[in-house]
């Protein structure tokens, strides 16, 4: 499957692998893989259920860190119903992989987030907030996804998300993607402004609701 913007370049980060173990959850047992990234010491994990490297289209979801969302549950983004709805389709299917990125608030980290915030409650959107903090829209590096999908012997993603920039980066990477997979959560008061401006100014494949 074909992204219809141009291939993302990113710099390619050195990842390497550390160690594995079970991970029981409300939806399934998972297994949780750790890796490092030897150059910043940052960590990420890849949660998988059945088995994922018998070549077929593994359903996916990139998701990065997002510590008020995911954790928090912060009505200000989707990114905790996303990552919820996501593992859930995964233990529906039996069978899928979960890649947690720790790229928080874009790629600005925590508490630069916060500054974000702050900014947004001026009446900055999530954007504009960024810009005025000094960084791009969107800072995060999807490179990491080849080295942890070799380790896992996932060839071929359905891919679960709503942005384009993804499947343009997994274009740019030569990682397959078989088929895009919506995932599309309810709005609220909190998020609903946050959910236009991803329409409008990073162009997220979501119905605008103004």
């Amino acid at each position: 499957m074909s992204s219809n913007n141009p291939p993302v370049e990113q710099e390619k980060l050195a990842l390497e692998y550390v160690d594995s173990c079970n991970l029981p959850t409300t939806w399934a047992n998972f297994r949780m893989h750790a890796f490092v990234e030897p150059a910043t010491g940052k960590e990420h994990i890849a949660l998988t259920l059945g088995d994922v490297a018998d070549g077929k289209p593994v359903l996916a979801r990139i998701h990065s860190e997002c510590l008020t969302g995911d954790a928090l549950f912060s009505l200000r983004c989707d990114c905790g119903p996303q990552l919820e709805m996501a593992l859930k389709k995964i233990a529906d299917e039996g069978r899928g992989a979960l890649l947690y990125l720790r790229q928080e608030g874009r790629g600005i980290g925590l508490l630069n987030k916060v500054r974000a915030y702050h900014l947004q409650d001026d009446g900055a959107d999530t954007v504009e907030a960024n810009q005025k903090l000094g960084f791009a829209a969107d800072l995060r590096n999807y490179s990491l996804v080849e080295p942890m999908l070799q380790h896992l012997g996932v060839h071929s993603l359905r891919l679960m998300t709503n942005n384009p920039r993804k499947l343009s980066a997994m274009e740019g990477l030569k990682v397959t993607v078989a088929e895009h997979v919506p995932l599309i959560i309810e709005r609220n008061p909190y998020n609903d402004r946050y959910l236009n401006t991803k329409v409008s100014k990073l162009g997220h494949m979501l119905s605008p609701e103004l």
